[in-house]
């Protein structure tokens, strides 16, 4: 079994080795995607594992390498592959749900906001069609049910404005730090 440390070195590696690449059709690179979204997350107060979610909500495009594609977009699926992968690696359900529920918001928010498909980046319309598309009522009044969803929708939301150029990447020890102490209280 992986040490805490030896954890957050593999999942931040992701990082160190694929953070500067393309962020599918955005004007951003991965890492400053996954910062901006961590420091809206902040900013707004919340705590670590939804900082940490905010931060992770792409791992699995950097996860899954050679996993199918979704014509040029990233990774299918990269929202379940992501989610488990923090799951092995010791993080928290709730984090791990988190991570797994932002293509859920964009699904959800795509039905019941009227005007935000029109608001999504070119790059997240098309993936919209490989993540299932609009949901229906019935999956929609099921996520409302979710304790998971205002937060969800909100991650989405981050989602949606980490795109800007020229913010500087946040110091990723503060997301180590906080890393170490979500994955210890989860080793309790």
């Amino acid at each position: 079994m992986l040490s805490h440390e030896q954890v957050i070195d593999r999942v931040f590696g992701l990082y160190e080795r694929f953070g500067a690449s393309d962020y599918i059709g955005e004007p951003v690179s991965q890492i400053e995607h996954m910062s901006q979204a961590a420091q809206l997350a902040i900013a707004e107060g919340f705590d670590d594992e939804v900082v940490l979610a905010a931060f992770f909500h792409d791992i699995g495009h950097l996860c899954a390498e050679g996993a199918e594609n979704m014509g040029g977009y990233g990774v299918v699926s990269h929202e379940r592959l992501g989610a488990d992968y923090l799951r092995e690696a010791g993080f928290s359900e709730r984090l791990a749900r988190l991570v797994e529920y932002h293509v859920q918001a964009k699904r959800y928010l795509t039905l019941r906001e009227s005007g935000y498909y029109d608001r999504l980046s070119e790059a997240s319309r098309r993936t919209l069609e490989y993540q299932g598309g609009v949901m229906t009522e019935a999956e929609a009044d099921a996520f409302e049910q979710d304790p998971l969803c205002a937060v969800s929708l909100r991650m989405r939301q981050w989602d949606e404005l980490a795109k800007e150029m020229a913010v500087p990447v946040m110091d990723l020890a503060l997301l180590k730090g906080k890393a170490f102490t979500v994955l210890s209280r989860e080793a309790r």
